[in-house]
């Protein structure tokens, strides 16, 4: 039987990577505060955890002084707080937190876990990208080792989806965006029973691309099809792609970023569309609009652009950890 990780021998064998984890927090704040950013901290327990399609939040419940109860959710990201402190007019702001996701579990997902997520008035995708890279040498050796696969951190790659697309999968994306069968034809693969364009986007994603990727050095895939981007602003030169990119370090997803939408109206309909397929897919919606979230930006959000990078996985390549658990104080 496995040792609790509360025993002498099993912290024991943890603590050189929690010690590292430490530094990489204080690295990590002093990166920040170098730079004129803001430390934050918002809300755990939210009357919206987020509007991603596919992911389960934990549900709690608020009881008032009064006795009235309250339905809440620990939220999947702090982004929507965030958002509404860029609205207030807090500039420059990051914040790690701690956030839950239902039903995750492996070497690599926990369902709790720490997210490092910063926002900056005015930048560019571009700005990003040199922001987090330079976080990146900031925070970590030169050439880092994690579950094998050994990153020269001292240049990145920038690779758009449709040249990934062309380059490992020798399909044309753009093209056959929202049709699974001209994908399919386009992939060269075989369309599954029931399997929509979205299913084989990822199968192709996940199969043919990411293990090809941010392996010798730090790649950025970027501008992604504006339907797999509801929080991003669409790209001004080509509708088609939204300003997102995902960034894979020693072949590991490590951050996930975009150029904010900031139209209120559109965000609405992309909510709205989005709550009718997690309808679809798992019968029911969740939760309620975050109409507060919608206010905030109908109010006014500056441009701005925001990244969420997993914590607890860039503690794993600064400590060459094989498992989040072994990051993790009381995994």
């Amino acid at each position: 039987m496995p040792q609790p990780s509360w025993h002498p021998e099993s912290l024991a064998a943890r603590l050189p990577f929690l010690r590292r984890r430490t530094r990489l927090a204080a690295a990590v704040r002093a990166f920040f505060d170098a730079r004129g950013y803001l430390e934050v901290e918002t809300p755990y327990a939210v009357t919206a955890p987020g509007e991603e399609v596919h992911l389960s939040a934990f549900a709690t419940e608020r009881i008032a002084p009064d006795g009235g109860r309250q339905k809440l959710w620990l939220h999947t990201s702090p982004e929507f707080a965030m958002k509404k402190l860029l609205v207030g007019g807090a500039g420059p702001i990051f914040q790690l937190a701690r956030v839950w996701r239902n039903g995750e579990g492996s070497d690599l997902h926990a369902p709790e876990f720490t997210m490092l997520e910063w926002y900056r008035p005015g930048a560019t995708l571009d700005d990003l990208m040199d922001e987090a890279h330079a976080l990146l040498r900031a925070v970590l050796p030169p050439v880092v080792e994690c579950r094998g696969v050994r990153t020269d951190l001292r240049s990145a790659e920038r690779l758009s989806l449709a040249d990934a697309f062309s380059t490992h999968v020798g399909a044309d994306l753009l093209a056959s965006a929202g049709d699974a069968a001209a994908l399919a034809e386009s992939a060269g693969v075989a369309l599954r029973p029931g399997e929509s364009w979205e299913d084989l986007f990822f199968r192709l994603l996940l199969g043919r691309i990411e293990p090809r990727i941010g392996r010798d050095h730090p790649t950025f895939l970027t501008h992604w099809p504006a339907a797999q981007a509801a929080l991003a602003r669409r790209d001004p030169a080509d509708p088609r792609v939204a300003e997102r990119f995902e960034l894979f370090v020693c072949g590991i997803e490590l951050a996930n970023a975009f150029v904010e939408l900031t139209d209120a109206g559109e965000q609405r309909a992309r909510f709205l569309a989005d709550r009718a397929r997690r309808r679809a897919l798992y019968g029911d919606a969740g939760w309620p609009l975050d109409e507060a979230f919608l206010a905030a930006l109908a109010h006014g959000m500056p441009a701005a652009a925001g990244i969420a990078l997993g914590f607890d996985r860039l503690a794993m390549i600064a400590a060459g950890a094989a498992r989040i658990s072994d990051v993790t104080w009381l995994p």
